[in-house]
């Protein structure tokens, strides 16, 4: 018995040392081995897709709203936050001792919604102007209010459109005018023409690449219809003795409202690939059902007076057919509608839309 137990034991602890020898052998460039990591070095771009798509999950993952946030069935609950995200605000924290102001670029359709709320405590006291761009896709009246609310907030703002150049040559004039006490303590010291060196930033896709590229007169800054194209911190010389210093677009860890995060997607200012673009779609024209307005009407030959209470998937449906998008059986192919819907506001052929309006006083 003794020698039974005996041969027991040392097989337990035979098969105990082979399994602690295996796992100590089983490593490469002194890390654990694992098929998962084999997988990833015999094809890393597999296995940046796979880290893509898992970061992607994360970013779907739904929270519970907050208590003042007004949302219907179509909702869905919108977070991104890219890593470089945090970088960047680090970045532009490291910089601000490099410039005189800071020029703030907002989406003149949604001027509220497309401030980060970060920036003012991340930019302390430095002095500040709004440029309003995208002014060509907003309702003018609007812009005329969003601009008096700002003066009254102590902030200069200028309404831009980057494409047509409109309102550009009025930057120069009002940088010049909010750093006037300083040209006047430099100009005192004999300093004349000392150069201005001015911060652009903003949320990805308002169009800080597009206004830099338009001011400068090049064409250095990368520009696309995508958020999170601008990775890097780049200078440009604009005449005047102006400097702007390029900063990639930073949105906030989360939206506490989601009603913000839906403006910002249906803008673009999100990317749609994390994105439930027919529900999104959706959601958007729930909003131009209760704001109606002659030009989306007309695009899609509706009747003004039924798409009222219509619901939105119907009245999406409507709208595929009326363009031809269907599907075998002649079913509307709500997925193409969806799309082009959120297109076609983006390009202001749904007409001239300004998402939120200032708080009456």
């Amino acid at each position: 018995m003794k020698n039974t137990k005996g041969g027991i034991k040392g097989k337990r602890q035979r098969y105990a040392d082979k399994n602690k020898q295996k796992s100590q052998g089983r490593t490469q460039n002194g890390k654990p081995y694992s098929k998962q990591s084999d997988r990833n070095r015999q094809n890393p771009k597999s296995a940046a897709l796979r880290a893509e798509k898992t970061a992607q999950k994360k970013a779907k993952k739904m929270r519970a709203p907050s208590a003042n946030t007004n949302l219907s069935q179509n909702s869905q609950y919108i977070q991104w936050f890219p890593g470089h995200m945090t970088r960047t605000k680090r970045q532009i924290q490291s910089d601000l001792k490099l410039v005189d102001a800071v020029a703030e670029i907002i989406d003149a359709r949604l001027p509220l919604s497309s401030r980060n709320p970060d920036l003012p405590s991340l930019l302390g006291d430095k002095p500040r102007i709004v440029l309003m761009n995208k002014c060509d896709l907003a309702d003018p009246k609007a812009t005329k209010q969003w601009i008096e609310y700002f003066r009254k907030q102590g902030l200069k703002a200028i309404e831009l459109d980057c494409k047509s150049g409109r309102g550009m040559n009025n930057f120069v004039t009002v940088i010049r005018e909010v750093l006037s006490d300083k040209i006047e303590k430099w100009e005192a010291r004999g300093m004349k023409n000392h150069s201005l060196r001015v911060m652009i930033v903003g949320i990805p896709n308002v169009g800080k690449s597009s206004f830099i590229n338009r001011i400068s007169k090049t064409t250095k800054a990368k520009v696309e219809d995508r958020p999170g194209v601008t990775r890097g911190n780049q200078w440009f010389t604009i005449d005047k003795n102006i400097e702007l210093l390029d900063t990639p677009g930073v949105l906030w860890p989360r939206f506490d409202d989601q009603l913000v995060g839906e403006r910002l997607a249906f803008t673009g200012a999100v990317k749609d690939q994390i994105m439930d673009t027919e529900q999104l779609s959706l959601r958007l024209l729930e909003y131009l059902q209760k704001n109606p307005n002659p030009d989306f009407i007309n695009r899609f030959e509706l009747d003004g007076d039924k798409i009222t209470d219509m619901p939105p998937h119907e009245l999406l449906e409507v709208i595929a057919k009326k363009r031809g998008m269907l599907v075998s059986g002649g079913e509307a192919d709500c997925e193409r509608a969806a799309v082009m819907v959120l297109d076609e506001f983006r390009a202001a052929k749904l007409g001239r839309i300004t998402l939120e309006l200032p708080k009456k006083e």
